[in-house]
């Protein structure tokens, strides 16, 4: 490897990779005119490669035909390797036959150049190439940091969702978000000696406007921060959170929910839902019953009413509240994932408790589809209760 100054406070890396001198030489002629250029000779196709690993070029203008290697390869050879797939190639080449040009792109390469081109040509290619690759490194930087911001929010949100919680009222969920930030969110809680609640949010759309509404609800909920609401009331509760969050003031974004409260010494389950999948009650030795309501979902419109329903729970019942992409599915063999499917593949679920149903359901309908990733945030939770 031989570095040929073209001149003082060289900025942009240039690699040329070609076995005659005297075209490294003509090279340095042609772009001594540009002091940020600074060009480097690798003389040996074998070692280009390693030479441009060491170097870390803005630019790699390569040779085709050299003695020792095939240029086509080591084009190929530069895209194989992860820390140079990137860096921009300009093939600079005595042979002009399109096929020949055709294989240098389809290997890899960038650009194209007959050798020896005009200066001015070969100079703003080369500054053409490497802005580029400049702004794809600034670009990635900036990807890279939000990437590590989005993975931050998402480990906070997580560390939002309850831990699992203990016999006689067992309570687990699964969380499968579709992106770095989903817009699901999921909690239960004691709110009393007597009474537990549990509920499912679901924001329309996904991302960080999806996951900040999402998390505002689940921060009211958790803290139970609705003025003048019973939280033991589930109409109530509803009603406080579609005033207290109007789509207006929300990005034109709303949410369904369904939430449940209940009250351990009567075994009574009050629950709404707005808008939001049917919660499946599994009693044993009963057909599953599901728990739902057609309220609008939450911020759509001030003022309205939200129904609530009861019903008395069985001992050694199972209690599950989904989000809609637990189940909203694209199935393998064909067509949609019908509901009352789905509550079949949750009735059947094995497991020791709730935490292993739960994964059980998940892994069923990743079967299903016959792929692990969700098109949309999959939010599952059960509650068994004694």
């Amino acid at each position: 490897m031989t570095t040929i100054e073209t001149g003082a406070g060289g900025v942009t890396k240039v690699l040329i990779v070609d076995d005659q001198r005297i075209i490294a030489e003509a090279v340095r002629r042609m772009i001594a005119e540009d002091p940020s250029l600074e060009l480097t000779w690798c003389g040996e196709g074998a070692k280009a490669v390693e030479t441009a690993l060491e170097l870390r070029p803005d630019v790699i203008l390569q040779d085709l035909v050299m003695p020792d290697a095939d240029g086509l390869d080591v084009v190929t050879a530069m895209r194989a390797h992860p820390a140079l797939t990137a860096v921009p190639l300009i093939v600079l080449s005595s042979k002009e036959e399109p096929a020949t040009k055709a294989e240098a792109f389809a290997r890899g390469a960038n650009d194209y150049l007959v050798k020896l081109p005009d200066k001015v040509e070969l100079i703003a290619r080369i500054r053409h190439h490497a802005a580029g690759f400049q702004a794809q490194r600034e670009r990635d930087a900036a990807l890279g940091a939000l990437r590590t911001e989005l993975d931050k929010a998402a480990a906070y949100v997580r560390a939002l969702l309850p831990a699992p919680t203990p016999a006689p009222l067992a309570a687990a969920w699964q969380f499968e978000a579709s992106s770095s930030l989903g817009g699901d969110a999921l909690g239960f809680h004691w709110l009393d000696d007597e009474h537990f609640a549990i509920y499912v949010i679901d924001v329309c759309g996904h991302g960080a406007v999806a996951a900040l509404l999402s998390v505002s609800a689940l921060n009211v909920l958790n803290s139970r921060t609705l003025p003048g609401v019973d939280f033991r009331d589930p109409g109530a509760v509803l009603g406080g959170l579609n005033a207290a969050f109007p789509m207006e003031r929300q990005n034109n974004m709303f949410f369904t929910i369904w939430y449940g409260v209940y009250h351990a010494p009567s075994r009574r389950l009050d629950y709404a839902c707005a808008a939001h999948p049917a919660g499946v009650l599994l009693a044993p030795g009963a057909t599953p019953v599901q728990l739902g309501q057609t309220n609008l979902p939450i911020g759509v419109m001030e003022g309205i009413p939200y129904v609530a329903e009861s019903t008395t729970i069985p001992a050694g019942s199972r209690l599950v509240v989904i989000s809609d992409g637990a189940f909203e599915v694209q199935k393998r063999s064909g067509g949609e994932l019908e509901f009352d499917e789905f509550v079949g593949v949750v009735a059947g679920a094995a497991g020791s408790g709730p935490t292993e149903r739960a994964r059980a359901v998940i892994r069923a309908v990743q079967e299903i589809q016959g792929r692990k990733e969700f098109d949309d945030d999959c939010t599952l939770v059960e509650l068994q209760i004694d």
